[in-house]
Order: structure tokens, then C-alpha cells, then sequence
């Protein structure tokens, strides 16, 4: 149960996060998960928690939060700017 919760959970921050970064066209379903469970991950090492303990709005803005700090990086080394 807790897979399918992360993939719906990724699905909506990354999908999220390529609307605040411009990238939603670029970007399947497939490529939101990922980068909706890996921007959570990303906002559980920078600011501790994540959504492994609990989701609460403040884990899913967290997870929001790496999720654009990734599609920025990911801008920054494909362009050469984060947009």
C-alpha cells in the first residue's frame, strides 16, 4: 500500500513542479513520478522528515520544494539556466 501511496503522492509533486518550472510539456506521467519521489527524497535530506514518516501538507510542500530544487538542477545542467 505504501508503494501505491508514494506513486500517486510523486505523480502529483512532480506534476506540480513541472507546471512551477515550465517543463510540463516535456515531461510524461512516467517522468513525474520520478521526479516527484525523487525531489521527496531530496526534501527529506535537506530538511529532514519526508514523506516516509507521515503525509501532512508540510511533507508534500517539502517533497514540492525538492521536487523543483531537482527540475532546477536538472534546467541548469541541460540549458545552462534555470529558467
Amino acid at each position: 500500500m505504501g508503494i501505491i501511496v508514494w506513486l500517486i503522492v510523486g505523480g502529483v509533486v512532480g506534476w506540480l513542479a513541472s507546471l512551477v518550472m515550465r517543463t510540463d510539456a516535456q515531461q510524461g506521467i512516467l517522468l513525474n513520478i520520478v521526479v516527484g519521489i525523487v525531489g521527496a527524497f531530496i526534501a527529506g535530506l535537506i530538511f529532514g522528515g519526508g514523506i516516509n514518516q507521515a503525509i501532512t501538507v508540510t511533507t508534500f510542500i517539502t517533497s514540492l520544494i525538492g521536487a523543483i530544487i531537482l527540475l532546477a538542477i536538472v534546467n541548469l545542467i541541460r540549458r545552462g539556466s534555470v529558467r
